[in-house]
């Protein structure tokens, strides 16, 4: 019985392995990114300066829970999905 044990363990054991080694490397730091960059989009706020996904810079001067209105320029304002913006400037600094 106990070499039927060993044997299993020898057959399922690196595929067991190899599971766990994917859930650490990929998918945990994953989900702990989507979580980080959740928490940054519901701390936006208005005068915020942020980053879009697009490259394009800007200060926040309306938001809702869908959308954002940024001044890029004089006179310039931008509407976009709250889901664009990549980075809050105001908070973290620049950028990488």
């Amino acid at each position: 019985m106990s070499g039927e044990v060993m044997a299993g363990l020898m057959t399922w054991g690196p595929a067991i392995l190899m599971v766990a080694m994917l859930y650490f490397l990929l998918i945990r730091p994953q989900k702990a990114a989507q979580k980080k960059r959740n928490e940054m989009l519901e701390k936006l706020k208005k005068g915020d300066k942020v980053m879009t996904i697009g490259g394009l810079y800007g200060t926040i001067v309306e938001i809702n829970e869908r959308q954002i209105k940024l001044l890029a320029a004089d006179g310039v304002r931008l509407e976009f999905a709250r889901s664009a913006v990549s980075a809050n400037i105001t908070e973290d600094g620049e950028p990488e």
